[in-house]
């Protein structure tokens, strides 16, 4: 063997190959590379934990569609083993599908949530609000929601928008400063440098957090598939009467009634969005599973507000406008 002294030089130190070498490297586990939904995941998990430590009176809107449930899952799993600790809210058109209305009572009353209803009807009733010409009505939903969060002092209103969604929700921060009139201004933002959110504001304005931001609608079918999450009946394909209109299928009722030349027929339809009834259509589907409704939001080329909302179809600048008010 070879004496080592202070004289010695690197090729004088002998290289000792240990025998197990090989075995070790067999044994070794394997590196294990996070897939793009735990990234979304743990992102939208960090956003939730910093936002419930920074505010004083969080709220959760919770409609009962795709979105919004996820949002719901990812807070159970970021705040667990407690319970969530905020309200949900829904902002309620009075044109929801029952189906869904089911979903969400059933919901909160499982997970243990307190559910907060903001009714646009009452607004109606009382001669606050208008119905529109058109009659649909989630342009009405921006007063009854910044009366429900002025009402619950609520200083941070999380939403399940996605920038993928719409090019004014794309222009959004994950937190997004409110004036204190609920209103957004898009040429005044706070920068959010290596994942730092500011959710500081001053008396009687709030912040809008967004965890799914950087979510696209396959991410979340993806994670609805990985995660087992239910979901209202009306987003897998169905038997359904139903009328075309601009190029949607309306599903008929007391709020879209069919007009002249308009021809209700039974199709195999599903909902990529469920909001009110009177402008969110139907499209033609065969996707029956979570794993169908996964291979077609991947083949498609339309979000799926394009698709099926009406309202979005108003102005190129419908969801901007409805946000500068105060709208989600």
């Amino acid at each position: 063997m070879t004496a080592i002294t202070s004289d010695s030089t690197a090729s004088d130190i002998p290289i000792e190959t240990a025998p197990h070498t090989a075995a070790s490297a067999d044994s070794l586990p394997a590196t294990v590379e996070p897939s793009v939904l735990d990234a979304l995941e743990a992102e939208a998990i960090h956003i939730l934990r910093e936002s419930v430590a920074e505010l004083e009176r969080p709220v959760m809107l919770f409609s009962g569609g795709k979105d919004s449930v996820v949002m719901l899952n990812l807070a159970a799993k970021a705040l667990w083993p407690g319970r969530i600790p905020f309200p949900v809210l829904h902002v309620d058109t009075g044109h929801n599908f029952p189906e869904v209305l089911a979903f969400r009572d059933a919901t909160v009353e499982r997970l243990g949530v307190e559910l907060r209803v903001a009714r646009v009807q009452d607004y109606i009733d009382d001669g606050r609000l208008q119905e529109r010409p058109d009659g649909t009505r989630n342009p009405l939903q921006t007063l009854p929601l910044l009366d429900a969060i002025e009402e619950g002092r609520f200083d941070g209103v999380f939403g399940g928008g996605r920038r993928d969604e719409d090019k004014a929700r794309a222009k959004e921060r994950v937190v997004s400063l409110r004036s204190a009139f609920g209103q957004w201004d898009p040429k005044n933002q706070r920068p959010e440098l290596w994942r730092l959110y500011n959710t500081r504001h001053r008396p009687g304005e709030h912040v809008r957090i967004f965890p799914l931001s950087n979510w696209t609608e396959l991410d979340v079918w993806r994670y609805i598939e990985r995660e087992g999450i239910e979901l209202p009946s009306l987003y897998y394909a169905h038997e359904r009467d139903v009328f075309e209109r601009d190029g949607m299928l309306l599903s008929p009722g007391p709020w879209t009634t069919p007009r002249r030349g308009e021809e209700v027929t039974t199709r195999t339809v599903r909902y990529r969005t469920v909001g009110d009834m009177s402008c969110t259509g139907a499209v033609p589907s065969e996707a029956r599973t979570v794993a169908d409704v996964v291979a077609e939001v991947a083949a498609s080329t339309i979000t799926e507000r394009g698709a099926t909302r009406a309202d979005d179809r108003l102005s190129e600048a419908a969801m901007e406008d409805r946000k500068k008010e105060g709208y989600f």
